[in-house]
């Protein structure tokens, strides 16, 4: 190293701080890595790891003051790691020469100049650093180097003159057998390590270079004064340490003895240039059950290879290494809870060869430290560990060493290691496939109370079914997995937009099977469970109509995404593990309603009871008969529709506490509010049109549509529904009658007598419970259809109460000079079929209305 560099560098870091490396909670979201190697360059590189450039030194040399061979010299450097970053080991070497080699130098050339001279010149090139032995102490290490003295790097005329005489003069330094002992003087002169250098000549000459090739004895000092320094640093509280060399060197010239020293010499390590774990690669990493400590226990392996590359003249035998994996805890302040032990294999690094560390360790526990939940924070420190790792984020990891038992590893090192605890961030992965298949069946929607509050959850319709889902287990998870129970919140989304949340916030029974395809070496877990009332939180009602549009009106089924945050408990190997909010994706394939579905309702009106009745509506009551054409059931406790015809609102629909379930579903009791009034002039015209139409036998179709109130606790539902134009078609008149064709015909039978020119007729009453009463009729009936046959006008009331009725005789004006009127004639003591065409009015309790009537082919009895 060359001590003019050495000196202005010591100069500069005594009057900044320097930068501290990451903290502990910047590990959470970054990773540094660099080459922690000897560079190969071809470029002349110091030890200083600066390129050699004798007129690239502006900054001036530090001053110094002459002193006696008997004093203790002291002088402050700056030691940069070897190209930006070295390993530990390699620093240490180079450490350990270099201050050996100062002491040479500042114990010989004492004079002020010479000194200066000494340091600026000096330029040492490591070569190579190789392990030759591991010791029970310590290790026996070659170390490999180059050493020059370059006058042209002394900035200063006359120390560069008188230097290059000095040396000359001199030509050579020699040094006995030294023990070199390395302390750290701001942190009570701990010891840090000792070297023993065998004896060694270099030479002082300018220009000229000597080939350092010895076998150093090096020794680990304090443990725990080491643990605490490295810690510290690792930990990125300090900015830099100073080193301490001290030594008692016996110097000679040639084979003239020059007396023993004792000489101080002070280095200055910075923070960002301290060694920093190489480019790493896990190639392997997987997890197996496996037998545990004691006889009854299972515990959970893992393997892992770690490939490196080590690029420079390096080697050495590294023998099997314990170590403890812990994770962070709750808060930084708390202590890290140990998860594992881990072993490596002996590991041989070669120079410029790809290195790979195998790594076994073992499971046996969980520390309830692990499970438990942070205080405020709803999840545990295992919750967040799998939390990251499942999001494809750096899981950080703590490792630190420990001794091994029964091991043939010096227990030195167990203790050095088991001072050192080194964060590592340990790779998370994507697990954007992890559920291949997801499937809801048995499906059982149930819509809110009407009366909850609508900010409640109450206020959310449920929905139960049978969940089977397929995970993709990664091929490195090789363990018995058995999930027992789930619960989960999850955002439902519809072509990317979200509409919805489902939230299951009681455990959920399940059962899970494993299945392993040998063809593709795949496995997955199947996971089924039944899911009861899991409340649906509408968010977004555009894209809830979207939905019902695409499944009522689509041709194929509807995807439906999902996110969720799942809670799992699982039975492992040791033992139920609970793992909260697990990120999860999936799809929820929804079957579409058939085409023609809507047709297939088949709807059915019986025991129509009439409530009340004003001036201008009906209030009545009817049991239903429909069917259900979906795979899907639900409990309906309130929901009301408005009836709407030609787009006015004729009245409306409201049905209590009904379960409808696939296929049929018989006798739903149904309330309804008749009111065409609603809609002015023109529903009236609409509302009379309709059930004329309906009493006459024709097919009629309705529109139900929902509004804000269709479920009180969930407007959001029934707005949604609202932009749905859903007809249906009404049920046919069903009245007592053995004849199915006579069923829907209001009008059943008629006798007609010639001679009294009077008829009567048997109506059969839409209402089971009611009287309807008749207050006039205009009618006429015919022949052929279209051939008047006589005239009936009659206004006296009379009444059709429940069931079949003969109405009174009525007085009729035949059309004589008529076709229809001949063919009376003619059927006179037989039977007729005729049609009719009326106006009558109709009054049920306070409601009145004139309606049109017309029947077809009935069955008249022609009589004198």
């Amino acid at each position: 190293m060359s001590s003019d560099e050495e000196s202005s560098v010591s100069t500069r870091a005594s009057s900044r701080k320097g930068k501290a490396k990451a903290t502990k909670a910047d590990l959470q979201d970054d990773s540094s890595e660099v080459t922690p190697l000897l560079s190969g360059s071809a470029s002349i590189t110091r030890y200083d790891g600066e390129e050699h450039d004798a007129e690239d030194n502006d900054a001036q040399p530090e001053a110094t003051s002459p002193r006696s061979a008997d004093d203790r010299p002291s002088s402050s450097h700056s030691l940069k790691s070897y190209s930006s970053a070295g390993w530990p080991s390699i620093v240490a070497g180079v450490i350990l020469i270099s201050i050996t080699i100062s002491i040479m130098l500042v114990a010989f050339f004492v004079p002020a100049a010479v000194e200066e001279y000494a340091k600026q010149a000096a330029v040492l090139e490591p070569t190579n650093l190789s392990l030759e032995s591991i010791t029970a102490t310590g290790v026996r290490a070659r170390v490999q180097a180059n050493f020059r003295l370059d006058g042209s790097r002394v900035r200063q005329d006359g120390p560069r003159r008188i230097g290059r005489v000095a040396t000359w003069l001199v030509g050579s330094l020699g040094t006995e057998k030294t023990l070199v002992g390395v302390y750290l003087p701001e942190y009570d002169n701990i010891l840090l390590g000792t070297a023993i250098l065998p004896p060694m000549t270099i030479s002082v000459t300018d220009g000229h270079s000597t080939s350092i090739d010895i076998i150093a004895e090096l020794a680990p000092g304090d443990a725990d004064g080491i643990r605490s320094v490295a810690n510290q640093w690792l930990e990125g509280k300090l900015d830099r340490v100073r080193l301490l060399g001290k030594a008692d060197v016996s110097l000679r010239t040639g084979v003239l003895p020059l007396g023993t020293h004792s000489v101080v010499e002070s280095f200055i390590v910075e923070a960002n240039k301290m060694p920093e774990l190489p480019p790493y690669n896990i190639s392997r990493l997987t997890f197996s059950d496996i037998p545990g400590s004691a006889p009854d226990k299972r515990a959970v392996g893992a393997n892992v290879t770690i490939l490196s590359y080590n690029k420079y003249p390096v080697e050495l035998d590294v023998p099997e290494l314990g170590f403890e994996v812990l994770v962070p805890n709750c808060a930084a302040a708390d202590p890290l809870i140990p998860v594992a032990l881990a072993v490596t294999e002996p590991l041989p690094i070669r120079a410029n060869s790809e290195v790979a560390i195998d790594v076994h360790g073992a499971i046996e526990e969980l520390p309830e430290s692990l499970i438990r939940e942070c205080p405020g924070s709803g999840s545990s420190p295992l919750d967040d560990f799998i939390h990251r790792y499942l999001n494809g984020k750096p899981a950080n990891v703590v490792v630190r060493g420990r001794k091994l038992p029964n091991s043939d590893t010096p227990e030195w090192i167990g203790e050095l290691l088991s001072s050192l605890a080194i964060p590592v961030p340990f790779p998370g992965r994507s697990f954007d496939d992890l559920i291949k298949e997801f499937s809801l069946t048995d499906v059982d929607f149930q819509l809110p109370d009407p009366l909850a509050d609508p900010d409640s959850e109450d206020a959310d319709p449920t929905v139960s079914g049978t969940i089977r889902a397929v995970a993709a287990l990664p091929k490195e998870l090789n363990l018995e997995l058995n999930v027992t129970n789930i619960k989960a919140t999850a955002d439902v989304f519809y072509k990317k937009r979200p509409f919805g949340k489902l939230r299951i916030k009681d455990w959920q029974h399940a059962n899970s099977t494993r299945s392993d395809d040998p063809a593709s070496g795949e496995a997955s877990l199947i996971i089924n469970s039944r899911v009861e009332d899991v409340p649906l939180n509408i968010t977004d009602s555009d894209v809830f109509t979207q939905v019902l549009q695409a499944l009522i009106f689509g041709d194929k089924d509807v995807l439906l995404d999902i996110k969720a945050l799942v809670d799992i408990k699982v039975e492992t190997a040791l033992g139920e593990l609970v793992l909260n909010k697990v990120p999860t994706e999936g799809n929820i394939p929804v079957k579409h309603l058939p085409k023609g579905s809507l047709t297939k309702l088949h709807p059915s009106v019986d025991k129509v009871r009439v409530l009340k009745t004003t001036e201008d509506a009906i209030h009545i009551e009817a049991y239903v008969n429909v069917t259900n054409p979906t795979p899907y059931s639900a409990y309906i406790p309130f929901f009301t529709v408005n009836v709407i015809k030609n787009g006015s609102v004729i009245g409306d629909a409201t049905i209590r506490n009904a379960r409808i379930v696939p296929g049929k579903n018989e006798n739903r009791l149904v309330s309804a509010v008749w009111e065409p009034a609603r809609g002015g002039a023109k529903g009236r015209k609409i509302g009379v049109d309709l059930i004329s139409g309906y009493l006459s036998g024709e097919n009629i179709t309705i529109a139900a549509k929902t509004h804000g109130g269709s479920i009180p606790s969930a407007p959001l539902i029934g707005k949604a529904l609202s932009k749905l134009d859903i007809e249906v078609s009404a049920p046919k008149l069903n009245l007592p009658s053995d004849d199915p064709e006579d069923k829907n015909k209001f009008i059943r039978d008629a006798t007609f007598h010639v001679f009294s020119s009077t008829a009567t007729f048997t109506l059969v009453s839409p209402f089971e419970y009611n009287t309807l009463l008749l207050e006039w009729v205009n009618a006429t009936a015919y022949y052929n259809h279209t051939e008047p046959v006589g005239h009936i006008e009659y206004g006296d009331s009379f009444a059709v109460p429940p069931g079949a009725t003969k109405t009174p005789r009525l007085p009729v004006r035949w059309s004589a000079d008529s076709i229809g009127y001949d063919a009376v004639r003619r059927a006179l003591g037989g039977t007729l079929k005729l049609d009719a065409k009326a106006d009558v009015t109709i009054r049920l309790g306070q409601y009145r209305e004139t309606v049109w009537y017309i029947g077809k082919s009935i069955g008249s009895k022609i009589r004198p």
